[in-house]
C-alpha cells in the first residue's frame, strides 16, 4: 500500500478549483492546506475541502511538516513571487501553473531562484495531456515524415471573469499571447523537437472588453492575432487565435504537414458551453492523410465523461496530475520543466513585442 500524498494549494479561483476536482480523482491523496486571500473563493473551497486548513497568505505553510507537495494556481502576476517564497522556505515538489512569469524583467530572477531547488518543479501545460493531442504528438512524425509546417488554430470564447478581473490587463496577465498562448508555443516547441529562432506577429483587440473599465483603466487584452514562428531546424509554425468565435464546432484545430503526409487534430471546447439544443457535444477527432496511398483515415478520441465533468480541458488536468503525482513519488521524471515553461513565456513575449512594433523579433532577445 502506497503512502497517501498530502497536497497544499496556493490559489483556488476557477482554475484552482479545477485542479482540486482532478486531484480528488487520484488514489491515495489528500488536500490538507489551502492559501486563498479572497473570502468568496475561501467559502467555495470550504465546501469542496471541509477538512482542509485555510490560510490567507503563505507563511503558515512553512511551519508545517506534513506537506508532500504544492500546487500553485494564483493569478499570473503573483507566480514569480510565490515560487520565490517556495524555493526560499521549502524543499517541496511544485506543480506551477502557467505562465511561469509575465514580465521579461523577471526571467533572469526566476532562472536563478530555481537552481538550488532539488525537488521537482513541474510547469502546468495542460494541452500536452489532452488525449487527442497526446495521440497527435505520438503519431505526427510517423505520418508526416518529419514536420515542416505546423498550424494551431484556436477559435474560442472570450476571457472569463476572474477574481479581481486581473486577466483584463496585459501587465497582470502577461498579455494574451503569453497568458493564453504559452500552451500553444509549448506545444510547437515540443512537436518540432527544437527551439524557435524568430517570431512575427500581428494582433489586436477588436471585439472583446472594449467597454470594460476597471478603476479608471481600460481593458487592453488582445482578442485575435496571427503568430508565425521560425525554428532552428528550418521548420515553421503558425498560431491563429480568435477569441470571439465561440460558435465554432471545435475550439482547436491542429495541423502538422511533412513530406510524407498530414495529420490533423480537432479539439472540442468545454462541454458546459456547448448549446444543449444541438444535442451531444462533439467528440475529438484525429485525421491522418498520407500522400501515398491517398485518402484520410479518421479516428474518434472520446474522453472519459468523469474527466470532462471535472474540468474544461478535455481530461488533461487529470492526466497531468497523474504524472506529477508519479514524479513526487519518484516514479518518473518531470516532463514539463522550468526551461520548457521559460521558453513558452519567452515566445509569447516575443510575439507580443512583434505585434506592438510590427517587426520580427529574434528569440535571443528574450532567452
Amino acid at each position: 500500500m502506497q503512502k497517501k500524498l498530502k497536497y497544499g494549494m496556493i490559489g483556488c479561483g476557477m482554475m484552482g478549483q479545477e485542479h482540486i476536482r482532478n486531484i480528488q480523482l487520484l488514489p491515495d491523496v489528500e488536500i490538507i492546506a489551502v492559501v486563498e486571500p479572497n473570502a468568496g473563493m475561501r467559502a467555495i473551497v470550504t465546501d469542496m475541502l471541509p477538512d482542509a486548513d485555510l490560510y490567507e497568505d503563505l507563511p503558515p505553510l512553512w511551519e508545517r511538516d506534513d506537506l508532500d507537495c504544492l500546487v500553485v494556481v494564483s493569478p499570473n502576476f503573483r507566480h514569480v513571487e510565490h515560487l520565490e517564497a517556495i524555493t526560499k522556505n521549502s524543499d517541496l515538489p511544485v506543480l506551477m501553473e502557467k505562465p511561469l512569469y509575465t514580465d521579461a524583467a523577471d526571467a533572469v530572477k526566476l532562472r536563478k531562484m530555481v537552481v538550488d531547488h532539488t525537488a521537482p518543479i513541474w510547469v502546468a501545460m495542460e494541452y500536452r495531456y489532452m488525449p487527442m493531442i497526446t495521440a497527435l504528438v505520438d503519431k505526427a512524425d510517423g505520418v508526416t515524415g518529419g514536420i515542416k509546417m505546423l498550424t494551431i488554430r484556436e477559435h474560442r470564447f472570450p476571457f472569463l471573469t476572474k477574481v479581481g478581473d486581473w486577466n483584463r490587463f496585459s501587465n497582470q496577465s502577461g498579455g494574451t499571447l503569453v497568458e493564453k498562448c504559452c500552451h500553444h508555443f509549448d506545444l510547437m516547441r515540443l512537436m518540432m523537437g527544437c527551439d524557435p529562432v524568430r517570431v512575427m506577429a500581428s494582433a489586436g483587440q477588436d471585439a472583446n472588453h472594449l467597454d470594460e473599465v476597471y478603476d479608471g483603466r481600460q481593458s487592453d487584452i488582445l482578442d485575435n492575432g496571427y503568430v508565425i514562428v521560425d525554428f532552428e531546424n528550418g521548420a515553421r509554425a503558425m498560431l491563429e487565435l480568435c477569441m470571439f468565435a465561440e460558435g465554432s464546432r471545435y475550439q482547436e484545430e491542429i495541423t502538422a504537414v511533412g513530406p510524407n503526409g498530414k495529420i490533423e487534430c480537432f479539439v472540442p471546447g468545454p462541454g458546459r458551453f456547448w448549446p444543449t439544443e444541438m444535442g451531444a457535444a462533439p467528440i475529438a477527432k484525429l485525421v491522418e492523410s498520407p500522400r501515398s496511398p491517398m485518402g484520410p483515415r479518421e479516428l474518434d478520441i472520446p474522453v472519459d465523461p468523469d474527466l470532462l465533468e471535472a474540468g474544461d480541458h478535455n481530461g488533461s488536468t487529470f492526466y497531468q496530475h497523474q504524472k506529477f503525482n508519479a514524479a513526487v513519488r519518484g516514479k518518473c521524471t518531470v516532463e514539463v520543466s522550468v526551461n520548457d515553461g521559460d521558453w513558452a513565456v519567452a515566445m509569447g513575449l516575443a510575439a507580443q513585442k512583434s505585434a506592438e512594433t510590427g517587426q520580427s523579433v529574434l528569440m535571443g532577445e528574450f532567452i
